[in-house]
């Protein structure tokens, strides 16, 4: 069985999460996109420091589609350049890796 894949990335909004958590699962390139509203962010942007809020988004889906996931992603994003970071799953429930395989198994 492929192994899990944790995606991280952050939205604008709720709204703008859960549309593109929503597309993500129906292309079956994700099996659930947890959405986290209420993050404050400090970060650096074109030589400034910048302060916003943002909704964080957790993408469980499988290593064989992080290519497919990270273009998906891209093209739908609002953000110039979205973060988006890989998160490697070193080991999970079995009933949980075997969920994912069979919600992402048509790609």
């Amino acid at each position: 069985m492929e192994r899990p894949l944790l995606v991280y990335t952050t939205f604008p909004d709720a709204p703008t999460a859960l549309a593109i958590g929503e597309a993500l699962v129906r292309a079956r390139l994700a099996a659930c996109v947890n959405v986290i509203p209420g993050m404050l962010s400090v970060y650096a942007w074109k030589g400034a420091v910048e302060h916003g809020q943002e909704v964080v988004a957790i993408v469980k889906s499988r290593e064989g589609l992080a290519e497919a996931l990270t273009t998906a992603l891209k093209q739908r994003h609002p953000y110039e350049t979205p973060v988006i970071l890989r998160l490697p799953v070193s080991g999970a429930d079995p009933d949980t890796a075997a969920w994912i395989q069979a919600e992402t198994a048509s790609v």
